[in-house]
């Protein structure tokens, strides 16, 4: 054993404590993503990472784990808006402008190959019960089809994602148990968690979503292209790993 406390083999190389020389052990890179099931720019981003992830060399050795960010945590739980709504109220745009910027998103989703991506013609509400969902069906091994299945539900199908009775039947789609997703719902388990998880963004600088990090040291910000992702990724990796 030399002063590291790996171990040396009968021909004199050297083990990891795992009994594996250090090169043969299987390395993983892990991408965070923060992002709010109602910002179309994180569905077309999360698209666009999975897409990325596909076409990387190494893509069965990266681990995506997504977390939760609400652009607008002060939203009401109890009323629905239009997207036309929403942006009118919040920023002033005027009917044509939101258009402009819905369809916009819309438009480069579609060349990504989401069709349908509807964002102007939606509903809007807070997003935390979403989050709490998503929390929820990560602890039932089940958080890369919730994330998935929730964007393509609410921007693919135009289905609420708001309220207990929206949220269970995702679960139902995904192999969650229907009384213990209600249960945790309505008991608000997973509320902190997504305190928790903004407590983290603010802390890492995010001011808008999607945000990626990398291996814990590199940061992507906003819906970039495949091509960029890609470029991330690859660089992620021919970095020496951490830890």
């Amino acid at each position: 054993m030399n002063p590291d406390g790996n171990r040396i083999s009968p021909d004199g190389a050297l083990l990891t404590h795992d009994g594996f020389p250090p090169d043969e052990m299987e390395r993983r890179m892990r991408v965070e993503i923060w992002a709010d099931v109602l910002c179309p720019w994180c569905g077309l981003g999360s698209h666009r990472l999975s897409q990325a992830v596909s076409r990387f060399e190494h893509g069965d050795k990266v681990d995506v784990t997504y977390r939760s960010f609400q652009l607008d945590p002060n939203l009401a739980t109890d009323t629905i808006l239009t997207t036309r709504q929403l942006l009118g109220n919040k920023y002033g745009l005027s009917g044509p402008q939101v258009e402009e910027a819905t369809r916009r998103v819309e438009g480069l989703a579609e060349r990504d190959g989401l069709r349908p991506y509807t964002v102007l013609d939606n509903r809007v509400a807070n997003s935390g019960l979403a989050h709490e969902y998503l929390a929820y069906a990560t602890t039932q091994g089940r958080h890369l089809e919730a994330w998935r299945g929730i964007f393509g539900a609410y921007f693919g199908e135009v289905r609420p994602i708001f309220t207990v009775d929206d949220l269970v039947p995702l679960g139902e789609e995904i192999g969650l148990d229907p009384t213990g997703t209600r249960k945790a719902l309505v008991e608000r388990r997973f509320q902190d968690q997504i305190i928790d998880d903004a407590r983290e963004a603010a802390q890492l600088g995010v001011r808008g979503v999607p945000f990626y990090v990398l291996d814990d040291r590199y940061a992507v910000s906003g819906a970039q292209d495949t091509d960029v992702l890609l470029d991330a990724l690859n660089t992620a990796w021919a970095a020496e790993p951490t830890g």
